[in-house]
């Protein structure tokens, strides 16, 4: 069974700073290129950050310069790290694994929340 749980989330006042996971089971982890996205009330999902199995990343011009994805295979696990944060970051944060050659072979996480507010 495949399972992919984020952790992490939590209030932060503006310009603090979090720290995501996405501990994975279930999956050969380092095939997977891990996507973290985000949902904000009444706004469409949001594409944040990438990291292939190759360890390429990409990160939104929305975050650029404060969110880092980063990927620890040994620990099957992924992470969002960011900093300086903004009221408008506010969202529920969901991890997405994405097989690298078998698109279809595609999970998700439950989601955690961040809110950014003093």
């Amino acid at each position: 069974q495949v399972r992919l749980v984020e952790s992490g989330g939590g209030l932060v006042q503006p310009g603090g700073s979090l720290r995501l996971s996405c501990a994975a089971s279930g999956i050969r982890f380092s095939t997977y290129t891990i996507n973290w996205y985000r949902q904000a009330p009444g706004k469409q999902r949001e594409l944040v950050a990438i990291i292939s199995s190759g360890r390429d990343t990409n990160v939104a011009d929305s975050v650029k310069g404060r969110f880092t994805i980063s990927r620890d295979n040994a620990k099957n696990t992924a992470y969002l790290e960011m900093n300086s944060l903004k009221p408008e970051d506010t969202a529920v944060y969901l991890c997405n694994a994405v097989h690298y050659s078998a698109t279809d072979l595609n999970f998700w996480g439950q989601g955690t929340q961040v809110a950014v507010s003093s």
